[in-house]
């Protein structure tokens, strides 16, 4: 049996208090299952999109302690499907959130304005451990004040759309996925975890290409077909134009995630339906917040109803300490995304000219380049992500060790990332990775703003190190 607790603001706490503790934002809402239904609580919670970030649920989980979030706005406080009361806590709050006061006293400033849009609190010295970390953000960090939170939303907001409509020609010349391998995507993907009708096209090749266009001619009908541009973790782009004719001619729409391709190096908008962006990654590119964007083409003819229901079914639900953050972390998006691109064709020169790699994965190198070409902007580049396959397993263990590079399992980071991919992402699933040429002993890295010569002497130390295995 599952259980949902609903936490509001607790009704008896003043109101300026329960306003800044909870910023306005909607209900929290937690699920107990039980514990054989752990791999599908999991599942849902990873790909569907639903979820709280790490800092609202700080903040939310601090809250509940002291007394500022109840259970449901039932008289009793009982949880819904429950029946178990919820324990009465003292209202006292944290005291970066009490009005008006300092931990010993003293009035806090107000906050000054900055130039046009920006509005930043006075220095202020940090009273206790509770604030320093609010100290060291605003005092160095440059964040917004957290009531300008909308204004940080509506500046990314326009952000995105400037890199969208800089220097672009914008005439036109059940689902399916098409894309290589992507850590969340393939295990979402399956019938077990979202019924029948998903069809995956895992090559991303014109022989996929090939197979649907026959389906389709055979009377099958899609509602939607999915793809990366490029993919993760292979850098091959589909055929977008042709994905576009078989959309027009047999009515399904397109949604392309530029996330490692980024809308300053590519322009899909023309030849998609929607456009959706993880702004975790590069756009942040300091790893600290999450975020996502999604762009409809006012030239698809699915435009008008989807912004109907747009209208209707969308909320914002952005947690406002997540918009100051991102806004903060985006501010020099175009500057990072011209050295990513540089450091990265630096590093694939670099393995390119040793006889111990066996493939780089980018899309400059790519057998499909004519794709990603066809999308790439004037000034644009090929992107900070690219992966590496060695001839024998010694030698893709040997670089791994030997690299001095920060290591894990991100992308898009403003530090340089390697990771051994495969191995983390579908270690229960080796073989089936295989058949899509993603190999066991692949290395990806996520190239960051480093010194371009310092990035050089890493790759080849480690390279060096590759050579004396036997």
């Amino acid at each position: 049996m599952l259980k949902i607790v609903d936490l509001f603001p607790a009704p008896d706490i003043e109101l300026e208090a329960r306003r800044k503790h909870t910023s306005g934002e909607s209900i929290i809402s937690v699920v107990i299952h039980p514990k054989d239904c752990t791999s599908v609580a999991r599942s849902f919670w990873q790909h569907s999109g639903d979820g709280i970030s790490s800092r609202r649920a700080e903040l939310c989980h601090q809250a509940f302690i002291d007394g500022f979030l109840v259970a449901s706005n039932d008289v009793d406080g009982t949880c819904r499907n429950s029946g178990h009361p919820v324990p009465k806590r003292s209202l006292k709050g944290p005291l970066r959130y009490q009005k008006g006061k300092m931990a010993d006293g003293v009035e806090d400033d107000p906050p000054i304005e900055s130039g046009s849009h920006a509005s930043i609190r006075k220095e202020k010295r940090p009273r206790n451990g509770d604030e320093s970390a609010q100290f060291v953000e605003e005092r160095y960090g440059r964040n917004l004040d957290f009531s300008l939170a909308g204004k940080a939303k509506l500046a990314i907001r326009r952000r995105i759309a400037g890199g969208l409509t800089a220097n672009v020609d914008f005439n036109r010349t059940t689902e399916i996925t098409h894309s290589t391998i992507n850590v969340r995507q393939v295990p979402g993907i399956s019938e077990d975890d979202w019924g029948p009708g998903c069809q995956f096209y895992g090559h991303g090749s014109a022989e996929d290409l090939d197979d649907l266009e026959s389906r389709c001619q055979g009377g099958e009908r899609f509602l939607a077909l999915f793809c990366e541009f490029p993919g993760n973790p292979l850098l091959k782009c589909p055929d977008l134009r042709r994905i576009r004719a078989l959309a027009d001619r047999f009515d399904f729409a397109v949604i392309v995630d530029e996330t490692i391709g980024n809308f300053l190096n590519i322009h899909v908008l023309p030849y998609a339906d929607v456009v959706v962006s993880s702004l975790t990654k590069v756009f942040s590119g300091d790893s600290n917040v999450m975020g996502g964007s999604m762009i409809l083409s006012p030239l698809s003819c699915y435009y008008r109803c989807l912004k109907s229901i747009m209208g209707v079914e969308y909320e914002d639900n952005y947690w406002a300490e997540d918009a100051l953050f991102m806004e903060r972390n985006s501010r020099d998006f175009v500057s990072r995304i011209a050295r990513i691109n540089t450091n990265a064709e630096a590093i694939c020169d670099c393995l390119r000219a040793s006889e111990h790699v066996k493939e780089i994965f980018y899309p400059k190198y790519s057998s499909t380049r004519i794709f990603y070409d066809q999308f790439r902007r004037p000034t644009g580049g090929y992107g900070g992500l690219l992966s590496i396959t060695f001839r024998t397993r010694p030698e893709a263990v040997a670089f791994y060790d030997a690299l001095e590079t920060a290591k894990g399992p991100s992308l898009g980071t403003n530090f340089t990332l390697s990771s051994p991919y495969t191995l983390l992402a579908h270690y229960g699933e080796l073989d089936w990775a295989a058949q899509y040429g993603v190999e066991s002993n692949l290395v990806r890295m996520s190239v960051g703003l480093e010194d371009t010569a310092y990035l050089c002497k890493a790759i080849e130390r480690a390279l060096e190190v590759v050579a004396k295995v036997k």
